[in-house]
C-alpha cells in the first residue's frame, strides 16, 4: 500500500470500535462521521439516517472513499475540456476493465441509453439527430431480451426508439433475428432466471454478427465482474458507478468494443441536439468515478466481507436474543452480493408487523432505514459507518422487545 495513502486513512482511524480497512467501506463512512462543519442537512430539516439496508438510489446509495472527495475537490478548482478529460479517464478505466474503451456516464441508466445509442447510430451524425425516431432512417430498431430479464429499467434502451422482443429458449431467440434486430441484451443479475446463460448469449451473437450486450448496475462485488464480461466477448457493459463501487451516485460506466464507445459518445454532451443530452457528466464526477474504481479494485474484498459478516453476526445475536425472533443469514451470488440478515418472529409473541417495526426503527434516534416486507425485516452492514452495527443491534432488539410486550 502506498505510503501516502496508508497515512491518510490512519489519520481517519476512530479511537474506539474496531479496525478500519484502508480504502473500505468502513473508511470512507468514517471519513464522513468525521467531517466537522456547516450542517446542511440540519438547517433544511432533511433527515439523516443509519443505512442499513443497502445501496438504494432513493437512500443516496453509498458514500464515497476520501480519495474520491479528493479527485472531486481537485476538479472542481480547474477548468479542462470535457471530451479530453473523457478520453484520457476512459483509457485508464478500460485498461483496469480489460475494456478496448470506456466512458464515464451519468449512471448505468445513461449507460444503457447512450450505449443502445452508439449501437443503432454508429458515428453517422445525421442518425444520431434523428434518434429516438427510427422509423424511415435505416437503423435497426428491436433488442431481444430473454423473458425472466424484462425490468423495468430496461426503458433505457426503448428509450431510443427500439422495441424488445422477448424469448425463452435458444429456439425462439434465434428464430426472433432478423434483420431488424439492433443488439441482444443481458440482465446479469436475473441470470438464473432465463434459460440462456451468459457464454451461449455472446455465441449466439457472434453467429449472427448481432451485438450482444449486458447490465451489471449493482453487481460488483466480486471484483471480477469489473473485466469478467469483457473478457467473455460482450459488445458492451454498462454498470453503476454510486453503488458498491462508491463513486459519484450520479456516475456510472459504459465499456466495451472501441467503435460502440466512440459512437456511443457522439449522443453525449457536450454535445447537443442528441438524445442523451440531457445526461450530463462533469468533470468532477469523471475523475472522482475514475479515482473510486481505482480504490475499489485495490481493496481487500475478502477481509472486507469478512467484516460485514462479523457486523451482521452481532445484529444477528442481538434479535435472536428475543423470544419468538428467527434470523437467517443469506450471501446473494448474481448482485448486492453482501451478508443479508432476514429476522422473521412469530407473530402469536411479537404484536406487529413488519411495516409498524421499520416505522419504529425510522423513528428512533438515531434514525435507521431496513428493508423487508409485512412479515420480515431484511438488513445488510456494508453501509454501515464503524460502531453503527452496535446501535443497529441494540435497537433493532429493543423494538422487537416492545412489539412483544404490546
Amino acid at each position: 500500500m502506498r505510503r501516502r495513502k496508508m497515512l491518510r486513512m490512519l489519520g481517519l482511524a476512530p479511537l474506539a470500535g474496531g479496525a478500519v480497512l484502508p480504502g473500505s467501506a468502513s473508511a470512507a463512512a468514517t471519513s464522513a462521521a468525521a467531517f466537522k462543519g456547516r450542517d446542511y442537512f440540519a438547517e433544511l430539516g432533511v433527515r439523516t439516517f443509519i443505512n442499513a439496508a443497502g445501496t438504494y438510489t432513493s437512500m443516496t446509495a453509498s458514500l464515497m472513499r476520501p480519495e474520491t472527495m479528493e479527485a472531486i475537490r481537485y476538479a472542481s478548482r480547474k477548468f479542462c475540456m470535457l471530451d479530453e478529460l473523457q478520453d484520457r479517464v476512459g483509457e485508464r478505466i478500460a485498461a483496469i476493465t480489460h475494456a478496448e474503451a470506456a466512458v464515464v456516464t451519468s449512471g448505468a441508466f445513461a449507460a444503457l441509453t447512450i450505449g443502445m445509442a452508439g449501437i443503432l447510430t454508429g458515428k453517422d451524425p445525421a442518425r444520431v439527430r434523428q434518434l429516438p425516431k427510427l422509423e424511415g432512417t435505416g437503423m435497426k430498431s428491436e433488442v431481444i431480451c430473454q423473458k425472466g430479464h424484462a425490468i423495468g429499467y430496461n426503458q433505457a434502451l426503448t428509450n431510443t426508439g427500439v422495441r424488445i422482443i422477448m424469448v425463452e429458449t435458444r429456439e425462439e431467440l434465434e428464430r426472433a433475428i432478423g434483420p431488424n434486430t439492433a443488439a441482444l441484451h443481458f440482465l446479469h443479475i436475473n441470470a438464473d432466471r432465463g434459460r440462456i446463460q451468459h457464454e451461449e448469449w455472446v455465441a449466439v451473437g457472434r453467429k449472427y454478427g448481432i451485438p450482444t450486450t449486458i447490465d451489471i448496475a449493482a453487481d460488483v462485488p466480486p471484483v471480477s465482474n469489473l473485466w469478467r464480461f469483457n473478457d467473455m466477448g460482450f459488445d458492451w457493459v454498462a454498470i453503476s458507478g454510486g453503488k458498491a463501487l462508491r463513486g459519484p451516485q450520479s456516475a456510472g460506466i459504459l465499456m466495451g468494443k472501441k467503435n460502440i464507445i466512440e459512437a456511443a459518445r457522439l449522443s453525449m454532451p457536450p454535445r447537443g441536439e442528441t438524445i442523451a443530452r440531457g445526461m450530463k457528466v462533469n468533470k468532477e464526477e469523471i475523475l472522482g468515478m475514475w479515482a473510486a474504481l481505482e480504490e475499489f479494485v485495490s481493496i481487500d474484498h475478502d477481509k472486507e466481507y469478512q467484516l460485514f459478516q462479523a457486523r451482521i453476526d452481532r445484529i444477528k445475536a442481538a434479535a435472536e436474543a428475543v423470544k419468538g425472533v428467527s434470523t437467517q443469514v443469506s450471501h446473494p451470488k448474481l448482485g448486492n452480493c453482501t451478508p443479508t440478515l432476514n429476522i422473521t418472529w412469530d407473530a402469536a409473541l411479537v404484536r406487529q408487523d413488519g411495516n409498524q417495526l421499520r416505522e419504529a426503527l425510522r423513528k428512533g434516534d438515531p434514525s435507521i432505514e431496513v428493508m423487508g416486507g409485512k412479515d420480515n425485516l431484511s438488513i445488510t452492514a456494508w453501509q454501515l459507518v464503524e460502531g453503527e452495527d452496535r446501535i443497529v443491534a441494540r435497537r433493532v432488539r429493543e423494538v422487537l422487545e416492545a412489539a412483544a410486550k404490546a
